[in-house]
C-alpha cells in the first residue's frame, strides 16, 4: 500500500462487501486516508490492518471525509444511514455507487442536496475483482462540479464518464445496460435449453454461440444510427424474414417441448410492425412497438 498521503483528499467508504472492500482497497493503494464503515464490523479487519481507519458509527465515518462512497445492498438502505449522518453531511460529496432506480435516484439526490452536500450517483460496471483496471468502467450523474473536482481520486475505481447534473441519468444508463445483458443471457438460456434436447452439451453450443453473437453485436451501432435518424429503409435482412425465422424458432421450441415464453413476446413486436406496413423495413424499426405502449 502507498504510505504517502500527503495531498491526498480524504475518501470513506460505507458498506463493505465484495465491492465496498475493493473500493477500499483502490483508495487505500493510492494513498488515499480512508475511513471505512459496515453494519458487520468485523468486515473492515482486513483494511484496517492494511492502514484504514474504522468508524464506530455511520455518522462518523461521514464525519471523517470529504468525498463518502456508499456501496450498500439498496437504495433504502443508503437514505437511513444518511439520516443517520444528516448533522454532518453538509460540505461534503456522497457518490452513490449502490445499485437502484431512477425515481429513488432523484429522491435520494434532492435530499442530499437539502443537507447542503453534493450527490453524485454511479453506476459501476465491472467485477469487484477488477476495480482500478482498464477492465472497469464507471458512468456518474449528478453534481458536476464535485464530479470534476473529485474526478482524479474516482478515476482509481475504473474509466469514469459524466453522462450528465440529472441525478437520475446514470440509473437510467445502469437500467438499459443491464436490460441488455439480461436479454442476451434469456437468449443463451433459450440456446443451451433447445440445444440439450437432442443432447448436446452446453458448453458445445456457447462455444459457437460467443463466435456468432461477437459477429452479430457488430450490427448494434447501425440500428442505433437508424433508430437515432427515425429512417428505417434497408436493403439487407429485413423484419419480415426476421419475423419468418424467429416463427421457425417458436416452432421448433414448442415441438421439442420447450417454453417459448423467453422468445414469444419478440415475435409480437415483429408482427405488430409488419401488420402496420413495416415488412420491408429494417429489424430496427421494432423499437417502435416498445415506443408504442409508453
Amino acid at each position: 500500500m502507498t504510505s504517502n498521503t500527503a495531498g491526498r483528499t480524504p475518501i470513506t467508504v460505507l458498506g463493505l462487501g465484495n465491492l465496498g472492500q475493493a473500493l477500499a482497497d483502490a483508495f487505500l493503494s493510492q494513498g488515499h486516508p480512508t475511513t471505512v464503515w459496515n453494519r458487520s464490523a468485523h468486515k473492515a479487519d482486513r483494511l484496517v490492518a492494511q492502514g484504514a481507519s474504522r468508524a464506530a458509527t455511520a455518522a462518523d465515518a461521514v464525519a471523517a471525509a470529504e468525498i463518502v462512497v456508499v456501496t450498500v445492498l439498496d437504495y433504502d438502505t443508503v437514505g437511513e444511514l444518511l439520516r443517520s449522518a444528516a448533522g454532518t453531511l453538509a460540505g461534503r460529496t456522497v457518490v452513490n455507487l449502490t445499485t437502484g432506480t431512477p425515481g429513488a435516484a432523484r429522491e435520494l439526490g434532492a435530499w442530499v442536496a437539502d443537507q447542503g452536500a453534493a450527490y453524485v450517483d454511479g453506476a459501476v460496471y465491472a467485477v469487484p475483482q477488477t476495480i482500478g483496471t482498464s477492465a472497469a468502467f464507471v458512468l456518474y450523474s449528478g453534481d458536476e462540479a464535485a464530479y470534476r473536482k473529485h474526478q482524479s481520486a474516482l478515476d482509481l475505481l475504473g474509466e469514469g464518464a459524466f453522462v450528465g447534473s440529472a441525478p437520475d441519468l446514470s440509473s437510467v444508463y445502469d437500467t438499459a445496460l443491464l436490460s441488455g445483458m439480461y436479454g442476451m443471457f434469456a437468449g443463451f438460456f433459450q440456446a443451451v435449453a433447445l440445444a440439450g434436447t437432442e443432447g448436446i452439451e452446453a458448453g458445445a453450443v456457447t462455444s459457437k454461440l460467443v463466435r456468432w453473437l461477437t459477429g452479430a453485436v457488430e450490427a448494434l451501432p447501425g440500428f442505433a444510427e437508424e433508430i437515432d435518424r427515425g429512417e428505417y429503409a434497408t436493403t439487407t435482412s429485413n423484419l419480415e424474414i426476421n419475423a419468418v425465422g424467429l416463427r421457425n424458432i417458436l416452432a421448433t421450441t414448442e415441438a421439442q417441448g420447450l417454453s417459448t415464453d423467453l422468445l414469444a413476446p419478440l415475435q409480437r413486436l415483429f408482427d405488430d410492425q409488419i401488420d402496420a406496413g413495416h415488412a420491408s423495413s429494417s429489424l430496427s424499426r421494432t423499437i417502435e412497438s416498445l415506443r408504442a405502449g409508453r
